[in-house]
C-alpha cells in the first residue's frame, strides 16, 4: 500500500515499504518545504514527478552511484580536459544552471523540473544545502557564456546529484569532473546518480543495493565539511 504524506508531518515510510512496480516508489503528496527535503534526502529519498502528477517520493533499489576513485575519463575526454577549453566555477549561477535543466536542448521528453521543483531548490541553495557546477566558454568578445553545469543537494558529505546539461561538447563532463575533484578533496568516495542513464555508465556509474547505497550514505554524512567548502570560486580540474 501507497503511503500518503502528512501535510504537517515531514516524516517518511520505511524505505523497505517502496514500490518495485514502479521501482522505488515510496510515498506520495506532502510539500517541497526546505525541512522536508533536507529529511528526505538525509534518508536517500528524492521527490520526482511530472506536471499533473502528484509529489512522489522515490527510493529505487538498486541505486546508481559513481565511486569517485572510479569516475570513467576516457582517453579522448583527457586530452580536452588538458585542453582546457572551458573553466568551471562553484555556484555562481544556481538559477541558471536549474533553468537550463529544466529545459535542456538534448532532452527530447517532458521535463520533471518544473516552476514548483526550481523554486524549491532556489530556496535549498540560499539556505546553503543545494549547489551547483558551472562551465563556462568565453566568446570573441572575452565574455563568458554558461554551456554546461550540473546541481545537486549536498548533506554534509552526502552529495546527491539532480540534473545536468550542456550546450557545448563534453560540457557536462568537466562539470562532473570538477565535482568529483571536489568531494575527493574531503576524502567522500561516491556521488548519489539516483537513477542509471547511458550518459551516466559511461561516466563510470554503477547500481548497487539499496541496503549497500545506505550504508554508504550514512558514512557520508557522518563527514563534515570544512567551513568555506560550498563558496563560490573557480575549481581546478586537476
Amino acid at each position: 500500500m501507497l503511503y500518503l504524506l502528512d501535510e504537517t508531518d515531514i516524516s517518511f515510510p520505511s524505505l523497505n515499504t517502496a514500490l518495485n512496480d514502479p521501482n522505488g516508489l515510496l510515498a506520495l503528496g506532502g510539500d517541497l518545504s526546505i525541512d522536508r527535503l533536507l529529511n528526505a534526502y538525509k534518508q536517500g529519498i528524492f521527490p520526482w514527478f511530472g506536471q499533473d502528477d502528484p509529489i512522489m517520493w522515490w527510493s529505487p533499489d538498486p541505486r546508481a552511484i559513481i565511486k569517485i576513485d572510479q569516475l570513467h575519463v576516457n582517453r579522448t575526454l583527457r586530452k580536452v580536459l588538458n585542453k582546457s577549453p572551458y573553466s568551471v566555477t562553484l555556484n555562481q549561477a544556481f538559477e541558471e544552471v536549474i533553468n537550463y535543466c529544466a529545459n535542456a536542448p538534448f532532452r527530447d521528453d517532458a521535463t520533471w523540473i518544473m516552476p514548483n521543483m526550481q523554486a524549491a531548490y532556489l530556496s535549498l541553495h540560499h539556505q546553503g544545502h543545494a549547489h551547483s557546477i558551472e562551465v563556462w566558454q568565453h566568446n570573441d568578445n572575452n565574455e563568458k557564456v554558461l554551456v554546461g553545469g550540473l546541481y545537486g543537494v549536498a548533506v554534509k558529505g552526502f552529495f546527491s546529484g539532480e540534473s545536468m546539461f550542456y550546450t557545448k561538447a563534453n560540457a557536462s563532463k568537466f562539470a562532473l569532473v570538477a565535482l568529483a575533484n571536489l568531494l575527493k578533496s574531503i576524502n567522500i568516495k561516491f556521488i548519489d546518480c539516483q537513477l542509471l542513464n547511458p550518459f551516466l555508465e559511461d561516466m563510470g556509474a554503477i547500481e548497487i543495493s539499496r541496503s549497500n547505497f545506505v550504508k554508504q550514505k550514512e558514512i557520508a554524512l557522518s563527514v563534515s565539511t570544512p567551513e568555506g567548502f560550498w563558496d563560490s570560486r573557480v575549481l581546478p580540474l586537476k
